[in-house]
């Protein structure tokens, strides 16, 4: 089924329609690029006021390495349920089941503008592999081959 594109650029009011993920644990801002059943690239604003800052390296506030692969994972997520071409159900989410190769390369700190891109590789049986990356100005700062797994609950 071809699914066609939204109109682009997709706000956080949008985005919470299709995840379940709500504050402070959606890592997603907005989408500025989506090819359906292929490839996504959506924007983290980081801010000081982000909780985890409180705690982690408070005089040197650092966005935990796990915190921006589980962005990627929402964005995996966000693809996945867009490329379906329906609301997605309220008994369905999409779990981050399995992540390879993750890397740190850079340091991601308040005021950086993290953009998420990620392109899905292989689907099948409710399984999704997907490539992901982290960009700040145009820098790797992460990149990690991610899998969900679609399930009702």
């Amino acid at each position: 089924m071809l699914v066609p594109t939204p109109e682009l650029p997709i706000n956080i009011i949008e985005i919470m329609k299709q995840v379940p993920h709500r504050y402070p644990f959606i890592l997603v801002d907005r989408i500025i690029d989506i090819e359906m059943g292929k490839r996504i690239k959506v924007i983290k604003n980081v801010t000081i006021n982000e909780p985890y800052f409180t705690g982690h390296f408070p005089d040197y506030p650092v966005m935990p390495g796990v915190l921006i692969i589980e962005a990627l994972a929402q964005a995996a997520g966000i693809l996945g349920v867009l490329s379906i071409g329906e609301a997605r159900k309220s008994n369905e989410i999409y779990f981050f089941a399995g992540i390879d190769n993750a890397r740190f390369k850079r340091q991601v700190i308040p005021g950086d503008t993290l953009v998420l891109e990620v392109e899905l590789i292989k689907r099948m049986r409710g399984l999704a592999k997907y490539r992901a990356q982290a960009l700040v100005d145009g820098v790797l700062a992460a990149e990690a081959d991610l899998l969900t797994a679609k399930r009702e609950v």
